[in-house]
């Protein structure tokens, strides 16, 4: 018995010690967490954003950046699940009721520009440029089953089939694409290999020479090897996308502004706030890293001045314009 009462006295010793160390420590801060979904066209600037952040704060913060298309991203951010969407076109009407729904409010900021790119296999040796009626006569719904081969699009071309690529109906760029090209947002036909990852599409236009799709300008640079760019003619004669074109306003109407939109809430989190600002202030030089379109300094002074005066709601009223000046969308009052 003076065996075991001895045993039992240690274990009650250490389990008091155990409690009275437990009933003292200090709790470690728990690392705060920063979400992001939506758009895969803003994916790369945001990511890289989200490093250099991280790096700066010491590993005191972390964000997650989502790719679940512009679409998908905004039907998260509307049920209050993130705290900034990723955007390649701006909100739309029935997500801006969405989110009233839900009492989210919000800040609409640009953040760089795309030039989407048309892009053919480098050994297409037919095509030279597009013009805005050859690009709708291939995507418009009509043109299902009907335009199948390159000489049903012009009669010089090739008699062989037609295969085509382009963004999945979730993504903005499908969206954009759509109410640039065919003049009605999601209007297209369907029989097209069609995918939110733009890096399928790459592979899928590189790997057949009779190929075209549209992908975002950062997914064609690093691939110029394998696509060829199609210079398009919206009127005043072709032109190559290209960040001098885009500033030009020459590459129209398929050049546009990314949007963050940032949860108003959330906003009021110290380190949610630390990453827009540092977002709108290093943005352009590290898009330029990852081959975006920097958007010019005097765009990120007026989206700060945007936080500043706390101008909440989108520029658009709920309807996407195409081939509009970031300039002139940050001149424009936000309503929600």
């Amino acid at each position: 018995m003076p065996i075991i009462q001895k045993a039992v006295g240690t274990i009650l010793t250490a389990v008091a010690s155990v409690g009275m160390l437990g009933l003292f420590a200090v709790p470690a801060r728990a690392q705060q967490v920063i979400k992001i979904d939506g758009s895969s066209t803003l994916f790369p600037v945001t990511e890289a954003v989200a490093e250099e952040f991280q790096k700066a704060r010491k590993g005191a913060v972390r964000v997650t950046v989502g790719i679940s298309g512009t679409g998908g991203g905004f039907k998260k951010f509307c049920r209050g699940e993130t705290d900034i969407s990723d955007a390649s076109r701006p909100i739309l009407t029935e997500e801006m009721q969405a989110c009233r729904k839900q009492g989210i409010q919000y800040f609409e900021l640009p953040v760089a520009y795309d030039a989407l790119t048309v892009a053919v296999n480098p050994r297409n040796d037919w095509v030279g440029s597009l013009t805005l009626a050859d690009l709708k006569k291939i995507w418009e719904p009509a043109a299902q089953g009907r335009i199948t081969r390159w000489n049903q699009v012009r009669p010089e071309w090739p008699n062989q089939p037609l295969k085509l690529f382009g963004a999945g109906a979730d993504s903005g760029t499908f969206d954009y694409f759509t109410e640039a090209i065919v003049g009605k947002a999601k209007a297209s036909r369907g029989d097209f290999t069609a995918s939110e990852d733009d890096h399928v599409l790459v592979q899928g236009i590189a790997a057949d020479r009779y190929a075209l799709g549209y992908i975002p300008f950062a997914y064609f640079e690093p691939n110029k090897s394998k696509l060829k760019g199609v210079a398009i003619d919206g009127g005043k004669g072709p032109a190559a996308p290209s960040l001098e074109n885009v500033l030009k306003g020459t590459y129209n109407p398929l050049s546009r502004p990314l949007f963050i939109y940032v949860n108003a809430q959330s906003l009021g989190k110290r380190e949610v706030r630390e990453f827009v600002e540092f977002y709108l202030k290093h943005g352009a030089a590290l898009a330029t890293q990852v081959k975006y379109l920097p958007l010019p300094d005097e765009a990120h002074r007026m989206a700060l001045e945007r936080l500043e005066k706390k101008q909440l709601g989108t520029a658009f009223g709920g309807h996407p314009e195409v081939g509009l000046p970031v300039r002139e969308i940050l001149k424009r009052t936000p309503r929600l």
